[in-house]
């Protein structure tokens, strides 16, 4: 998504703990990792813009991360046939050498239909599912669904990109530039 507006990344992984700490809410949760996950990679670049993030589904008060096997992942997508429920992604920038950590939450209701057995079991055989919170992927073969969005549609693919746009321009980490021929290009300021 960040390379589809134009933004020059690389995509580090991160050893963080994803583990729910006791009384935590999912939103508080969610904005905590991306926190710890910017900071864990700011410590080898503390001279680099880092954006950590953290997505998580939660589905009748249940926080439904990535599935484990395909045995989780039926049961995750049993949970959210039929129902509404909610998508929260946080994201947090972060420059250690300037000091700045600016974190943000999006959250958005999704509307799923009734899914089948039958189906349930043809999504899991694509393996789509085994690496989205959820166990769907918005943007690929488990757009068949979806039947509403209320929210933004990236924060639901995994990045809500409008808001990491206006808090990227907010920090001016990227500034906007319009060139000849009238299109508008993100740049970073250095380039």
């Amino acid at each position: 998504m960040i390379k589809q507006i134009g933004l020059p990344f690389e995509v580090v992984g991160t050893t963080v703990d994803e583990e729910f700490h006791p009384h935590e809410s999912p939103q508080d949760h969610a904005v905590r990792l991306a926190g710890e996950k910017s900071e864990h990679i700011s410590l080898c670049r503390p001279h680099q813009w880092i954006i950590g993030a953290d997505t998580i589904v939660l589905a009748e008060g249940k926080a439904l991360g990535k599935p484990r096997d395909p045995a989780d992942a039926r049961r995750m997508l049993q949970i959210i046939s039929g129902r509404q429920h909610r998508v929260i992604t946080a994201f947090c920038i972060r420059n250690t050498s300037r000091g700045i950590c600016a974190s943000t939450m999006v959250e958005t209701d999704v509307v799923i239909k009734d899914l089948s057995p039958r189906e349930i079991a043809a999504y899991i055989s694509t393996g789509e599912p085994m690496d989205k919170a959820g166990a769907y992927g918005a943007q690929g073969i488990g757009s068949f669904m979806i039947r509403e969005i209320r929210g933004s549609y990236t924060n639901v693919v995994g990045l809500p990109t409008c808001e990491l746009v206006e808090e990227l321009l907010g920090l001016g980490v990227i500034r906007i530039d319009s060139a000849a021929n009238s299109e508008i290009i993100l740049s970073t300021p250095h380039g």
